[in-house]
């Protein structure tokens, strides 16, 4: 059954609109933020041990000790022209 179980956990990291940057779990109901992305990295670390934290990973379809990956959306500053 190991075989079919998550071994990554995917975040999106974006801009949060007053600064510093917002994660969202897509494997998990996980949102956090952080106003560096090295505080974010940290962030996301901590609230997917605590949301973890007691869990059958089995029933959540969860390898044990699972790698945690994360996409950055970057605003670029470019405007396409309408």
């Amino acid at each position: 059954m190991l075989d079919y179980m998550k071994k990554v956990l995917q975040f999106h990291i974006f801009p949060a609109e007053e600064g510093g940057y917002v994660a969202e779990g897509l494997d998990l109901p996980v949102v956090t933020q952080g106003d560096t992305l090295d505080e974010l990295i940290k962030n996301i670390q901590e609230a997917t041990e605590l949301a973890l934290e007691g869990e059958d990973l089995e029933k959540l379809d969860i390898a044990p000790n699972p790698t945690i990956s994360a996409n950055i959306e970057l605003r670029t500053g470019v405007h396409a022209k309408t």
